[in-house]
């Protein structure tokens, strides 16, 4: 599929979606299940582990040692990655305190949905999640394409929570909206194709069954934020709309600035879309920024 199109720029246009979706992802290895509670005294994660949230079964990757002044790290991967891409950068981020990842419905090892699914149903999980590898303590939320757009628009609402946020070229608040300006309805030819295709997988037509809809940029208070873009203009290469795309993308890292009053842009000058592949320096530096100021 887009075989007329340089499959960088597909990713990008799909926020990543649509290329590892329709290649299909490597599933994380199985491992025992454990209730989402953290109770007093339950044994911290190690490793993966199944968790059980809202009846789901929930991959889970936790490492490193939880430190008394740094809240733990939780990653989030974009649309159609499984908490296996992040293994490594995972494993980077461990060695200064507590990292862990997860895979959402429909990703990875983790259940498969019971129905179409939301940004509120998402957020849902993701706070079964926070509950068994954090308990009541907060949290820095770090999220590549997609789940940058679930942990932002996660923060705003959950503040006792989440004390800091790191986007990793994260997909724009308004992403639908974008694509149908950036590519017109009366686009021809390999363009209408990317259009339509995108179209589907923002309305649910995803491993996830997530419907994404267009919002606002929330507020989640003072809470330092990093906000990491791209530096290759990759999208560029979508033919005679690329640059109308680069330009919305770039439009939508602004946006998400909004979300703090302590929110810092950076720009991953030599990386694509998947910035802690390319430049994990970048996106470690950030994390540990975050971490160290929330």
């Amino acid at each position: 599929m887009f075989r007329n199109i340089k499959s960088t720029a597909v990713a990008a246009l799909l926020c990543a979606v649509a290329a590892p979706v329709l290649a299909a992802c490597d599933e994380a290895a199985e491992s025992s299940e454990a209730p989402a509670s953290a109770a007093a005294g339950q044994e911290p994660i190690s490793g993966t582990a199944k968790i059980t949230v809202d009846g789901r079964s929930v991959n889970v990757s936790c490492s490193g040692t939880e430190m008394e002044d740094r809240p733990v790290v939780v990653l989030l991967a974009g649309l159609g990655d499984g908490l296996d891409k992040l293994a490594a950068f995972q494993q980077t981020l461990s060695t200064k305190g507590r990292v862990c990842s997860y895979d959402r419905l429909g990703e990875g090892a983790s259940d498969q949905p019971a129905g179409p699914q939301t940004f509120d149903s998402a957020g849902r999980i993701l706070t079964g999640v926070l509950d068994r590898v954090a308990g009541d303590q907060p949290v820095v939320l770090a999220g590549h394409s997609l789940g940058g757009l679930i942990a932002a628009r996660y923060a705003p609402a959950h503040r006792d929570r989440v004390a800091g946020l790191v986007l990793m070229d994260a997909t724009p608040s308004t992403i639908i909206g974008d694509t149908t300006a950036a590519i017109p309805e009366s686009a021809t030819g390999p363009a209408a194709e990317l259009r339509a295709q995108s179209l589907a997988v923002y309305g649910g037509e995803n491993p996830e069954m997530l419907a994404m809809q267009d919002g606002e940029v929330g507020y989640a208070g003072d809470i330092p934020v990093e906000v990491i873009r791209h530096g290759q203009p990759y999208l560029a290469a979508v033919p005679e709309y690329g640059a109308a795309l680069e330009q919305a993308w770039a439009a939508g890292q602004d946006k998400w600035l909004k979300l703090s009053s302590d929110s810092n842009p950076v720009t991953a000058a030599n990386s694509g879309h998947y910035i802690y592949v390319d430049q994990p320096d970048v996106a470690v530096q950030a994390i540990e920024r975050v971490a160290a100021d929330a």
